[in-house]
């Protein structure tokens, strides 16, 4: 009886946990002013300003840190600060800075909470003209006006929230737990991507940029990663195919015309 009574008491504890999570993670929900989603998040805008200086350094040192060249640099940053002037980012209260990291090999683009954007040598030596540079740098600024760090946090929040409940409740290891969290988050990341690509979209075409060269760095980034297609559900990011028809959707959506040659 006593074994039967202490399960009972497990597992009243973990749905408590479990329970406190999910209200907590619901309660903390607002409407983004800059593009009109409902979220969850738990971080203050100067929070996230905090969180992305103090954790440029080290990502950069991951990196390599800078890439040397001034040049290269200048046009990240320029390029970077156009489309943040031509966008809605321009009313936000981020302070946007753009890096281009030493890693040669490594193709990769990165934006942390509050503003700071990195790209990689690795890609920037792959992109063949400043359209391309643009949609990459705008996708970026996207995931920062969209605060999907901040959203990503509190989803984690709760995450925690329910392995522990989970765990308390029934003393085992957490792995089913971890196989739903890691469910919850798949799906999460795959939005936050789509989202991202139709503001780096309308970002490029508001700053004079082609936005079909958008498309060009899709190719790209499927030459890098060999071709290998992974099954979209299963995947933090979307399928090539499935994100360039997005892509073409978002740009036909904003009424794009292609200059006069």
């Amino acid at each position: 009886m006593r074994s039967r009574g202490n399960i009972k008491m497990r597992l009243i504890i973990g749905g408590a946990i479990i329970l406190f999570a999910y209200i907590q993670y619901c309660s903390r929900t607002e409407v983004n002013e800059y593009t009109g989603k409902k979220q969850h998040i738990s971080l203050t805008t100067e929070e996230e300003i905090a969180i992305g200086l103090q954790s440029a350094p080290e990502m950069a040192r991951q990196y390599g840190g800078l890439y040397p060249d001034q040049e290269a640099q200048g046009l990240v940053k320029t390029i970077g600060k156009k489309l943040v002037a031509s966008s809605v980012a321009r009313e936000t209260p981020y302070n946007y800075e753009f890096h281009l990291l030493r890693d040669p090999e490594i193709v990769n683009a990165f934006a942390l909470p509050g503003g700071q954007v990195f790209i990689t040598y690795g890609l920037f030596k792959r992109l063949q003209n400043e359209d391309q540079l643009a949609g990459v740098i705008g996708h970026e600024i996207g995931h920062v006006v969209g605060r999907h760090s901040a959203e990503r946090i509190a989803k984690q929040d709760l995450t925690q929230g329910i392995i522990t409940g989970v765990m308390a409740g029934t003393e085992g290891t957490g792995q089913m737990a971890t196989m739903v969290a890691n469910v919850i988050n798949m799906k999460y990341g795959r939005t936050d991507e789509l989202e991202s690509d139709q503001f780096g979209v309308k970002c490029m075409i508001d700053a004079g940029y082609n936005p079909y060269q958008f498309i060009e760095v899709m190719n790209i980034l499927d030459e890098a990663s060999g071709g290998q297609s992974v099954p979209e559900f299963s995947s933090t990011h979307p399928s090539g195919p499935h994100r360039i028809e997005e892509i073409k959707s978002a740009i036909l959506a904003n009424g794009y015309v292609a200059p006069v040659k």
